[in-house]
């Protein structure tokens, strides 16, 4: 079972498991996906206004959200014939606070001088 990343906050968000938290990082990592996350940073958005913006397939942008979607960092409502996507924070704050948690202990370790020696 993947273990949970620990988080340095005193009130932090509920950990991500690894693999979820793997997950996120992977979605994360394609140019095509972080260019819909920036357009959902202005809200909720339409697939077809998407599509637009994006100036791309809806087959191939269909397959970037479906990976955001199931890494948790948008959620989407179906309206009629539409689908709208908008970010999950419940994710982005875990994922953040780990990167965070990360962060802070490379500089402990980096200000205490620990080595391998």
């Amino acid at each position: 079972m993947a273990r949970a990343l620990p988080i340095a906050d005193a009130a932090p968000a509920p950990a991500l498991p690894a693999g979820d938290l793997a997950r996120v990082f992977h979605a994360l990592s394609d140019p095509t996906r972080l260019a819909v996350l920036e357009l959902l940073r202005g809200g909720e958005r339409c697939v077809c206004d998407l599509t637009e913006m994006m100036e791309t397939g809806q087959s191939r942008l269909s397959f970037h959200l479906k990976t955001l979607r199931d890494a948790g960092l948008v959620a989407d409502r179906r309206a009629g014939r539409w689908v709208y996507y908008s970010l999950r924070e419940d994710t982005l704050a875990p994922a953040l606070d780990a990167l965070a948690a990360l962060k802070a202990a490379a500089a402990a370790r980096s200000a205490a001088g620990e080595c391998c020696g």
